[in-house]
């Protein structure tokens, strides 16, 4: 053979090389980025990107100054900008947002990268936010994902729709509204505080594993909050500057005792379960005690004030006052986190350790 040809041949097995690189690295992407083929959102207006707008409810937020952060489009998301689990899709590689299960563009190939169910006021117990008119609770919302799995097995296959909903990442948040409203709704307070927790847990359970049945395997559930630290629950309930109210967070930890016990016991009882306990609670402790460390100047003032009314009905509007830097404050408003605090809310969720998310975190959940 002569030089020139030889020259020629390595040259053009050179391109080849480069092209089944390019097309190796293309493949790893893919197959990195379809690791999670869909997230699921279930829970209240702490992950509600929407659904709220559809509904005859005080509860929305799709109006100024919500989402000013967020391109300036108030789309019924409660903070400046996202939720915690707008953070890790978009950590996953999700090229949009997943979308409110009301908006009437949710049909077809949009199932198939999930669907967010949660509403704001919503709870575990039915009656739970009924002061603030309609609102999706959590039964309803499971069974709307019961018509969503339907939906995409017509539309792929029951093989493929269980290979994909089985992959999937469902994240819960939920609860928080059923120890805050507690004292507002009679039904609940006809009942003991001890019987009441166990009803809520009873209730919960039931649900996450209806959601098993419908093929759900990885399941990411928040406990409550310490909602006795938030603005609003310091307003209607003075304390000591620099206190929380005692017995809404002493409601919440014996609440999440409860809930953690019940997730051990559907992680062993349900075969290739992966229920993942997010300690939100101890998170949003941390990030009120240790502002100034992650960068914040204030952990007790909502950044968009209005006067709260005695059932908090509108924690902010458009004619409220909003802080300069958003990115200082903590509480957005009196009961939600502005997009700075999800923000490491959701590091702690992505890579803590067992203190704040356990038996893994959510990145062992998704290579799992």
């Amino acid at each position: 053979m002569k030089k020139k040809e030889r020259l020629s041949l390595f040259h053009e097995m050179g391109i080849i090389f480069q092209i089944l690189v390019v097309y190796f690295f293309l493949l790893v992407s893919c197959s990195a980025n379809k690791s999670v083929p869909a997230f699921f959102t279930f829970g209240d207006s702490l992950v509600d990107v929407g659904n709220n707008n559809n509904l005859l409810t005080q509860a929305k937020a799709n109006f100024y100054p919500h989402g000013i952060d967020f391109g300036n489009n108030p789309r019924g998301r409660f903070s400046n900008g996202r939720t915690t689990f707008d953070i890790l899709q978009q950590e996953l590689g999700f090229a949009q947002f997943t979308p409110p299960y009301l908006a009437p563009t949710t049909v077809g190939d949009a199932l198939l990268q999930g669907v967010n169910y949660a509403s704001s006021g919503s709870g575990i117990f039915n009656y739970t936010g009924y002061f603030f008119g309609e609102r999706i609770n959590f039964d309803t919302q499971i069974s709307n994902h019961g018509r969503t799995v339907l939906a995409i097995m017509s539309r792929i296959g029951i093989p493929a729709a269980q290979k994909l909903l089985r992959r999937a990442i469902y994240g819960v948040v939920i609860g928080s509204n059923d120890i805050m409203f507690r004292e507002f709704t009679p039904m609940a307070m006809s009942m003991s505080e001890e019987a009441y927790l166990d009803f809520l847990i009873s209730r919960l359970k039931l649900a996450l594993t209806t959601l098993y049945n419908l093929n759900a395997r990885k399941i990411t559930i928040s406990n409550a909050g310490p909602s006795g630290c938030i603005p609003y629950e310091k307003e209607i309930h003075p304390v000591p500057k620099g206190s929380c109210v005692r017995l809404i967070n002493r409601m919440a930890q014996t609440y999440n005792d409860k809930l953690k016990g019940m997730l051990a016991e559907l992680n062993k009882d349900l075969l290739g379960a992966k229920f993942i306990y997010v300690d939100i609670y101890q998170i949003l402790l941390d990030l009120t005690k240790n502002y100034v460390s992650y960068g914040f100047e204030n952990a007790t003032s909502a950044c968009c004030s209005f006067a709260v009314t005695p059932v908090g009905l509108v924690p902010c509007n458009p004619l409220s006052k909003i802080c300069p830097d958003r990115s200082k404050y903590i509480f957005w408003d009196a009961f939600h986190l502005t997009d700075a605090a999800n923000v490491i809310a959701t590091r702690h969720m992505m890579d803590g350790g067992l203190n704040y998310v356990s038996p893994m975190n959510f990145r062992q959940l998704v290579q799992s």
